[in-house]
């Protein structure tokens, strides 16, 4: 309670005291004297009193009133830890029953085991009196946490999140609470295939290495066939599979059975890489490193087995079983789910083939029941090249399901096939080589403009926690299955969509994170509104927690061959924060960009300039996503251009914001925070639309 006044204490009169709250500020100095001595003694309190303006009585009720709150979480949180103790304990039980059930005799075969059942009996019944005991002494210890007797332990239920109430109740009754448990709002993590650890049987191996020798030779042909294979698009230049030709070249068992909402993505397309075809080769059979070098594509990715490691330096004869989910920048574009066979194989010297192609059979549709997409024979040709280059000829072939769950904004777009196109893969590749190459030389370049000249190490550092920033973000805004986004009243038919996590990894700030994003279309081509977010001239028409105050680089790190692909670090002008700066990284190729950033400490970037590892560095980043529309450039006027390679007239710009909602692990969203993220992210939408003359879309 932020009174320092007892409400029920009568005046002079017999009346009681109006209720008082402190100010701002009051409540700030209060705080960070609790932080460091919460039991103040008499003259500490009568400094305080003298301080703040406050009588000594208010200061102390203060004090009394903030440590039994601290208390009161503590024991919610003791309680929370008591309650996963107690079902962790009933979850052993159950499965030591079902294993029980499930005994098969190994000399006979018959579903129990006559010749020890006795021993295995009484060992059960010991390990059960063990459990009730732990039971018995967990529930005495919750129940003296919780003021009340556990007779049994309630059932466990999913529950649906989109069912939640957000709606707005008074704060100060009871019985209307508008705060949502924790737990109700993290993100699931049942829905990843982490318990996928059944070995491939033997006799199922041949077949699978059958699939993948197929699946090799057919994308061999894919990538040295022409017309009447592939064919030329006459407005954008791209190649397009010709399906008729394909069935009659390609037959395939079952290919004529087909569901009626699944269409056909096919593409084609080649690009000069800086990076030589070993070390690509590597990455691309690493499902770890696959996802790192395309992580505004790739939201997940796992090998689940490796069937043969072929040889040991070019991995020919390597075939692995992965699973991947793509992702559009967004957090209302579903994600796309793949289980698919890899292999390489080195074709002739210097020339390698990697094939993928989707696994058909029972385990994999378990995994992902509900998806009816697949990777048909799709992969690259690499062939290395001198001074350390590749050529990559890339061919992605997809069988993809129909979803009705696509918004309006994205239908243009994904319907292009530009998301998840060979050229999508191949401007992504090509971009993260240049900034891997970056990264190896020694001497990067860089402009400093201010005081801090970071040393060939210390730029290194900065690389690597500029690109953790950037996958970090990437991750937090996709349609993941484990993320359960909330939809709130928004600008748009996208609207605006939060999420809740707990955070404990060593890069991130620790405690309750809050998540809010939307999706704007503005039409203006991406190039032009890449431009604005990149420069930080313009930065305070749009940057809120800027408050109007201009931005100085301080230090420039070119990250590619583009001038829009770099890294900078802010200084901001009359901010009053002069311990505080921006981290930001953008990235740009023909078919988006990201402009990623975050607040960093000086001491912070003092570890990094120092070439020091900062992976303990704490990041909580925020940003823009650009992705063309996927419209025809024609008819929007002049005002709209369409990208190099040619097919957009406007830009989608997902606008993404993450606070640090709480630092205690238990803590539960409430309508106060939904509210201020909400409002942030409105008036930063509708501060853009003012910059970017567009006030009425």
């Amino acid at each position: 309670m932020d009174s320092g006044d007892d409400p029920d204490v009568p005046d002079s009169r017999g009346r009681k005291k109006r209720y008082h709250r402190h100010t701002p500020r009051q409540i700030q100095d209060l705080e960070s004297m609790f932080k460091v001595c919460p039991h103040p003694d008499e003259k500490q309190r009568m400094q305080l009193s003298r301080d703040l303006g406050l009588e000594p009585r208010q200061i102390k009720f203060w004090f009394q009133n903030r440590r039994t709150q601290m208390k009161a979480q503590q024991d919610r949180s003791g309680n929370c830890w008591l309650r996963a103790e107690n079902d962790k304990i009933r979850c052993e039980n159950i499965a030591m029953r079902a294993a029980l059930k499930n005994v098969i005799c190994p000399s006979c075969g018959s579903s129990s085991c006559t010749e020890d059942s006795y021993f295995d009996e009484q060992k059960l019944r010991m390990d059960n009196s063990r459990l009730k005991e732990e039971l018995d002494r967990v529930s005495g210890l919750a129940s003296r946490y919780l003021g009340r007797p556990i007779t049994q332990l309630p059932p466990v239920q999913s529950v649906s999140i989109s069912s939640l109430d957000l709606s707005v109740g008074s704060y100060n009754d009871p019985a209307i609470s508008t705060s949502l448990d924790l737990d109700l709002l993290l993100r699931n993590s049942s829905s990843f295939p982490h318990t996928y650890c059944a070995s491939i049987a033997e006799l199922e191996k041949p077949l699978m290495m059958d699939m993948a020798s197929n699946a090799m030779e057919e994308v061999v042909r894919l990538v040295q066939a022409d017309e009447p294979l592939w064919v030329k698009s006459g407005s954008d230049g791209r190649e397009i599979l010709q399906l008729e030709t394909y069935e009659r070249m390609f037959k395939r068992s079952g290919h004529q059975f087909k569901f009626p909402d699944v269409r056909i993505e096919a593409s084609r397309d080649s690009a000069v890489v800086v990076m030589n075809a070993t070390t690509l080769i590597n990455i691309f059979m690493d499902a770890s490193k696959w996802a790192e070098l395309f992580p505004t594509i790739v939201s997940k990715a796992r090998t689940l087995e490796v069937l043969a490691s072929g040889m040991a330096q070019s991995r020919s004869g390597s075939l692995a079983l992965i699973y991947e989910e793509l992702q559009v920048l967004s957090p209302v574009v579903p994600t796309r789910e793949f289980f698919f066979l890899r292999c390489c194989q080195q074709i002739q010297r210097g020339v390698w083939v990697i094939a993928d192609v989707s696994v058909d059979y029972p385990r994999a549709n378990e995994l992902t029941p509900f998806s009816q997409s697949k990777r048909l024979p799709s992969g690259c040709l690499i062939e290395e090249m001198a001074d350390g280059y590749s050529k990559v000829t890339w061919v992605e072939h997809v069988e993809i399901e129909e979803s009705n769950q696509i918004p309006v904004l994205f239908k243009d777009l994904m319907d292009s096939g530009w998301a998840f196109g060979a050229q999508r893969w191949l401007t992504a590749l090509q971009r993260m080589c240049d900034r891997l190459s970056c990264l190896a030389i020694a001497g990067l370049p860089a402009r400093e403009l201010g005081a801090v000249a970071p040393s060939p190490d210390g730029k290194r550092s900065m690389m690597k926690l500029a690109q953790r920033m950037v996958n970090n973000f990437c991750a937090n805004i996709s349609a993941s299955n484990d993320h359960k986004w909330i939809a709130l009243p928004g600008l748009n038919d996208a609207g605006v969509r939060v999420i809740l996590h707990k955070s404990t990894d060593a890069g991130q700030p620790s405690g309750v994170l809050l998540s809010a994003a939307t999706t704007i279309w503005f039409p203006i081509s991406p190039e032009s509104v890449f431009v604005f977010f990149k420069d930080e001239r313009t930065r305070a028409q749009w940057d809120v927690l800027s408050n109007g105050n201009t931005v100085q680089e301080v230090t420039h790190i070119m990250t590619g061959s583009h001038p829009g692909n770099c890294i900078s670090l802010l200084r901001g002008f009359n901010s009053g924060q002069n311990t505080m700066l921006i981290l930001q990284e953008c990235c740009t190729d023909a078919l988006g960009s990201v402009v990623v950033y975050s607040p960093i400490d000086v001491p912070a970037i003092n570890i990094v300039m120092s070439g020091e590892d900062p992976s303990s560095i704490s990041l909580l980043p925020s940003g823009f996503t650009i992705l063309p529309d996927g419209r025809s450039a024609g008819g929007q006027g002049a005002s709209c251009s369409s990208n190099p390679r040619g097919g957009s007239s406007g830009s989608l710009v997902t606008v993404a914001f993450q606070i640090l909602m709480s630092s205690l692990p238990s803590a539960k969203l409430n309508m106060e925070s939904v509210m201020t993220v909400n409002n942030l992210i409105g008036t930063t939408v509708q501060q853009i639309k003012a910059a970017l003359n567009c006030p009425d879309i």
